[in-house]
């Protein structure tokens, strides 16, 4: 057994980081009063104090219960709840439920190879700094740039969504006054900085959970034909829709359409890697968080989707909405209640889509802010949004993620769903380039770990299909691209786009290599060959008689329990 598994980095000392990693320390000041903390009084606003250092850290602040509901709940909105409708014509259930399977493996291994690194290297804005780490600086550039482009894009889309929900009550009230009270309630939360972040996505998430598990209820009853007199429930129907109806539309070309509304629907998963920074403990909640993710897939997208297919055929002229932006009669969850004659379910589930949509929103200014922050820090943005306030606020990162709020707005000119089709090209693909990057990054570090000199055992938290299921990740994520690519050149409706067409549903990869060479003309850096790769500087002193401790409960347990553990406990 090795120095390390016996215990010895209990005394190991951080090696001296360099600028780009290394953590400013805040000053030993006294505890600020609770309206400072807060953010609540203008004392907040003022810089916190570090001692020598050119980096800031924010704050751990979070709890390992919010990890978890962030893990199990967050970040599920409209792509899952109205965007599955879609995605249900375009490609038929079986499609869907097979191209969100498959996406749902990527995921799994995704966020696996994400905890890893960020048990070891707790970082503000983790996967971003992985990329300039274990790949190449300038890919890095552009994973950053990217990531804080796709949540700045998507902030204003879904306030738009929030305005039209909405609308589903009330009609005559104007959309503006609608985003402009959920933009409000989105500043007000970020007010409070990470714990309003962090709170609010616990309650948000709880709440999902629930009126999940409750629409699942309510499904398996239908299905079994339990459904109301007079309903199209009211006998049983099974696996009727699969046969009557088909279970794959417009054939090859439908399937491959589904993937891109089940990549949107996942966007955000990778939150809780960048939560992590800002937790308490990460050693401690981090892993336990990850595991939740399967119960996320299982119990949200398979289950959920699996009974709509069975529940409403993919030719049901109401999954198609004339709303440009969104229509939540055309939620297939909406659906499900209206044609068992649920009273009162479809403003249920429209509560659920709104919460869904409004904490979305919350996590677009989270997630872009966090990563503002890290490229700031690495001289890849303007120093000041490395700011960072007594309430530990990433206070001008902040700003400007919120500032593009208010293109919400354009949603009521006559050209609004044109600009929107283009504002979601930029950010329909732009979730599989961050889950590639954070792949690679996991194959890349332990490469050159095991150069080094290291061995699997230093690794405190590992992941569950270690370095093969990264690889796994890294070639769904390129099939992703690809039946996309194919799909922007063959519609599922048949026939071949123009260059419009093509770019509205492809404008990412573009924009990705635009950022890509402009960081190359930056940096001036390319490719890092393993034995450039530094896997010290940075890296977090764990407890290693605790972990040889659970490690060793673990080897004492039946082999059957000791997978459970592994990968859900």
């Amino acid at each position: 057994m090795s120095d390390i598994e016996k215990g010895s980095h209990d005394k190991e000392t951080r090696v001296d980081a360099a600028p780009a990693y290394e953590a400013g320390v805040a000053e030993d000041l006294p505890q600020e009063d609770f309206m400072t903390r807060n953010g609540l009084n203008l004392a907040s606003f003022k810089p916190r104090r570090y001692h020598t250092g050119d980096s800031t850290e924010i704050e751990r602040t979070m709890k390992s219960r919010h990890l978890h509901m962030i893990a199990i709940g967050g970040s599920i909105g409209a792509g899952f709840f109205v965007g599955s409708g879609k995605a249900l014509h375009n490609g038929g259930p079986a499609s869907l439920l097979i191209d969100f399977a498959i996406i749902g493996v990527m995921m799994f291994n995704v966020v696996y190879a994400l905890g890893e690194l960020a048990v070891m290297f707790p970082v503000t804005g983790g996967f971003y700094t992985y990329s300039t780490r274990f790949i190449d600086p300038s890919w890095g550039f552009a994973m950053g740039w990217n990531y804080v482009f796709q949540w700045a894009i998507v902030l204003p889309l879904e306030l738009t969504v929030c305005g039209f929900t909405v609308g589903y009550w009330n009609q005559e009230i104007n959309v503006a006054v609608w985003i402009t009270i959920f933009l409000v309630a989105i500043i007000i939360i970020n007010v409070f900085g990470t714990l309003g972040y962090a709170e609010e996505e616990f309650w948000a998430s709880a709440f999902k959970l629930g009126a999940t598990i409750v629409f699942l209820i309510i499904c398996l009853v239908m299905v079994l034909g339990g459904g109301p007199k007079g309903s199209r429930y009211d006998e049983y129907s099974g696996a009727k829709l699969w046969y009557a109806s088909g279970a794959f539309a417009n054939g090859f070309r439908g399937f491959c359409s589904c993937f891109v509304t089940a990549a949107f629907a996942f966007s955000g998963t990778e939150l809780v890697g960048l939560a992590a920074a800002e937790a308490k403990n990460p050693v401690k909640s981090l892993p336990g968080a990850i595991k939740q993710v399967f119960w996320r897939i299982t119990l949200f997208y398979i289950l959920g989707l699996f009974f709509v297919g069975l529940l409403i055929p993919y030719d049901d002229e109401n999954l198609l909405g004339a709303n440009p932006f969104i229509n939540v009669n055309a939620s297939p969850f909406v659906l499900v209640g209206k044609y068992a004659n649920l009273t009162g379910f479809d403003s249920f589930m429209n509560v659920v889509i709104l919460v869904s949509v409004l904490s979305l929103g919350v996590s677009c200014v989270y997630g872009g802010s966090r990563t503002l922050v890290a490229l700031a820090q690495q001289g890849y943005a303007p120093k000041i949004f490395a700011y960072v306030d007594r309430s530990n606020r990433p206070l001008f990162s902040v700003l400007a993620i919120i500032a593009f709020g208010p293109i919400a707005y354009v949603s009521l000119a006559a050209a609004g769903p044109t600009v929107f089709d283009w504002l979601l090209s930029l950010s329909g693909l732009a979730a599989l380039f961050t889950w590639g990057s954070i792949c690679l990054s996991h194959i890349r570090f332990r490469k050159a770990w095991a150069l080094k000199g290291h061995s699997v055992d230093e690794i405190p938290f590992q992941a569950a299909g270690g370095v093969w299921g990264s690889w796994l990740g890294l070639v769904l994520v390129v099939l992703v691209l690809i039946a996309q690519f194919y799909v922007a050149i063959c519609p599922p409706g048949g026939g071949f786009n123009d260059a419009k067409g093509f770019f509205v549903q492809y404008l990412a990869l573009p924009v990705v290599i635009v950022f890509w060479i402009g960081g190359f003309i930056w940096k001036g850096t390319s490719w890092l060959r393993a034995d450039q790769i530094d896997v010290d500087t940075g890296r977090r002193v764990h407890d290693w008689d605790s972990i040889n401790a659970y490690r060793a409960e673990l080897a004492a347990m039946p082999a059957w329990r000791r997978w459970f553990h592994k990968l859900f406990v």
